[in-house]
């Protein structure tokens, strides 16, 4: 796989740590008030925005954007699954298993050569 395939990939896992935290991290901070917590999202989703775009520039020489918005899915669930467990420390259960199974089963058709 060359870079150029490779570096949205990583890009995007970077970026998708921070917009988790900058859209739920607040979460375990329910006492300061909501201006607060919005001024500091927005810092953080910054930051992220300085990931995504450039991942899905460079991706597009690679992936059609169908693929790159599904990889986007694809690895903010995975960052998102981690992050409820360890961070806001909540349960995964059989139900979002299996729900985010079908997400990544749609994931494979995206990628998947059309049937002709």
């Amino acid at each position: 796989m060359s870079i150029t395939a490779l570096a949205p990939i990583a890009l995007l896992l970077i970026s998708n740590v921070f917009m988790t935290f900058a859209w739920y991290g607040h979460l375990r901070f329910t006492d300061k008030p909501l201006w607060v917590v919005v001024g500091i999202s927005w810092s953080i989703a910054f930051i992220e925005y300085c990931f995504a775009v450039p991942a899905n520039r460079i991706g597009h020489s690679a992936y059609s954007t169908a693929e790159l918005k599904t990889m986007q899915e694809i690895i903010t669930l995975t960052v998102f699954a981690i992050f409820s467990v360890v961070y806001l420390d909540e349960r995964l259960t059989i139900n979002h298993a299996i729900g985010f199974s079908l997400i990544c089963a749609g994931a494979f058709f995206v990628f998947k050569s059309p049937i002709r």
